[in-house]
């Protein structure tokens, strides 16, 4: 049985599992003083949670194979932490997890991924998301992310197909 699910803090060690799975296709693409050890801590988590992400999982067979977060604010949403384990990579579950949360929202959704990444890039370009101008990049992620500034200079930011028009209101 598949199911998608929002995470409990009885998912919180199997998320930061996940994530830690997910993470090991960075190593020696992300610039390692961009790669913790382990990637997210358990602190991390928690503050992302308290910063308003909620983690959505991917269940098959009971067991969860992918996770996802989103982050709402008032004029856009974020698509934030998304992992697979590698396990269960090329199966559709990023895809699930990605179509489910775009669901949850009205407004225009922006995501970062690490620049270096190339497969995530493709990935969310495939399902519709295109990456921002660098001066608009720097901005979205000092405005919606708290990252430090190394991971601003190696990250990228996609958006959907409902930002060109709520960039155009905003300039206006």
């Amino acid at each position: 049985m598949t199911m998608i699910r929002k995470c409990e803090p009885a998912d919180w060690e199997t998320i930061l599992e996940v994530i830690e799975d997910g993470a090991r296709a960075y190593r020696g693409v992300i610039p390692p003083d961009c790669l913790g050890d382990p990637y997210m801590s358990f602190d991390e988590l928690r503050g992302e949670i308290r910063s308003g992400v909620e983690f959505w999982c991917h269940e098959e067979e009971g067991e969860i194979a992918g996770v996802m977060g989103i982050q709402h604010f008032p004029d856009v949403t974020l698509i934030r932490h998304a992992y697979v384990c590698q396990s269960q990579r090329r199966r559709g579950t990023g895809g699930k997890l990605l179509a489910f949360l775009r669901k949850q929202t009205a407004l225009p959704i922006l995501l970062g991924t690490w620049a270096d990444a190339r497969w995530a890039v493709r990935f969310y370009e495939k399902n519709g998301f295109r990456p921002v101008g660098h001066e608009e990049k720097e901005r979205l992620l000092r405005k919606y992310w708290s990252i430090p500034v190394r991971q601003i200079e190696t990250s990228v930011v996609l958006a959907d197909e409902k930002w060109p028009q709520f960039r155009e209101k905003l300039l206006l």
